[in-house]
């Protein structure tokens, strides 16, 4: 019983030992806390910057407006320019408008008269012609009455100048007449086809001569309109082109450009500021990582995408990581764009990174910045009873 009793302590003494050594030489982190990285938000003009004021550590989600930047200065002479040039152009074809109007008002009163004229100037042939091939008529029915009555006296035996001469119809007047008549029927022709002869020339009216310039002055109208109003879609287009550049340099809402935490407020409100200029700090939740330090012995064991484990202080679950940076010794410059900075104690150990895609579902750690804890890279002979809790 004595020796059982005594084994039986040796055993504790033993499995004590081995879970103290076990627990101290397993590799783990002398210190490990929840970082994030830092994204600066810069103001895009010059100007006057209004903000509300922001308490800091404040949650701010991606697009929400943090400030906003106004110059009242921006220089516009540029956008006064083609808007004048656009009103040239507006008062430009607004005049060719009306001269277009005007010009066809008095084409129409043109073609009217002319119309007018061309109906009576054909009525007024076709009675000339009536008449002239009347008169021919005549002239032939008069021709042939004196060939038969002289036909008459020959037949009775007496010569034809027995009796007194009377006037006798030249041959003349004949050839003019059918001359007159075939004049009259080409002139006809030449009308109801829409030429006017008269005197061997184009006897067009007077109105029908001032409708074909009037036709030809609609159509130099006609392309000046059509070039005014291509040249007015240029000048638009440029306009809108300025008028976006000077809305961009007037100013407008400064956004959070991501989810995160207001971790520091480098301007005041009603500050100038020029373009360029930080005006927030913000922590992007969307990068949690965990920064930690561990000896020399534990560096070296270390390789890229090796497994490990992260247990934040005060809670019992333990989350799955992975090395994804090793800074090594004095890696204080890789903190410049991260949240929080590494201690001098910290920076005299070796620097690691681990991602922990646990952490970013964690209500409660999801962008804990600062939050400490412990990093493991070794199983521990406490692994499995941790486990339970």
């Amino acid at each position: 019983m004595k020796y059982k009793r005594f084994v039986l302590g040796a055993v504790a003494i033993i499995v004590a030992l081995w879970i103290i050594v076990g627990e101290q030489m397993a590799g783990a982190s002398a210190d490990a806390f929840i970082n994030a990285r830092l994204v600066t938000v810069r103001s895009d003009v010059s100007g006057r910057i209004d903000m509300e004021r922001r308490a800091l550590g404040a949650k701010v989600g991606q697009g929400e407006v943090l400030a906003s930047v106004t110059d009242p200065l921006v220089d516009i002479i540029r956008l006064n320019d083609l808007i004048m040039e656009g009103d040239f152009l507006l008062s430009e074809l607004s005049r060719l408008t009306a001269y277009q109007t005007a010009t066809q008002e008095i084409l129409g009163k043109l073609e009217k008269r002319s119309a007018i004229f061309s109906r009576h100037r054909m009525e007024e042939i076709t009675i000339m012609l009536d008449h002239a091939r009347d008169r021919l008529a005549l002239i032939e029915l008069s021709g042939e009455s004196e060939a038969e009555s002289d036909a008459a006296l020959e037949s009775f035996g007496a010569p034809a100048n027995a009796l007194p001469a009377e006037p006798r119809i030249p041959g003349l007047a004949l050839d003019h007449a059918r001359e007159r008549v075939a004049v009259l029927e080409v002139a006809l022709s030449a009308a109801q086809a829409g030429v006017f002869l008269g005197g061997g020339y184009n006897d067009a009216p007077n109105a029908e001569q001032r409708a074909v310039e009037m036709r030809s002055e609609m159509a130099a109208t006609n392309t000046s309109i059509a070039d005014v109003e291509a040249r007015q879609l240029a000048v638009a287009s440029r306009i809108g082109r300025e008028r976006q550049r000077v809305n961009g340099l007037t100013g407008g809402n400064i956004a959070a450009p991501v989810n995160g935490l207001l971790w520091e407020v480098l301007a005041a409100d009603q500050e100038r500021v020029e373009r360029g200029d930080p005006v927030f700090r913000m922590v992007d939740c969307g990068s949690v990582m965990v920064s930690l330090s561990v000896s020399e012995r534990i560096y070296n064991t270390l390789t890229i995408g090796q497994p490990a484990k992260f247990r934040p202080a005060g809670r019992n679950r333990i989350f799955d990581a992975t090395v994804s940076r090793l800074a090594g010794a004095g890696a204080a410059t890789i903190y410049r764009n991260l949240a929080v900075a590494p201690s001098p104690k910290h920076l005299e150990r070796y620097d690691v990174t681990l991602l922990v895609a646990g952490i970013a579902n964690d209500p409660d750690l999801s962008c804990a910045i600062g939050r400490t804890g412990r990093a493991f890279f070794e199983r521990r002979p406490l692994d499995g009873v941790r486990g339970l809790f």
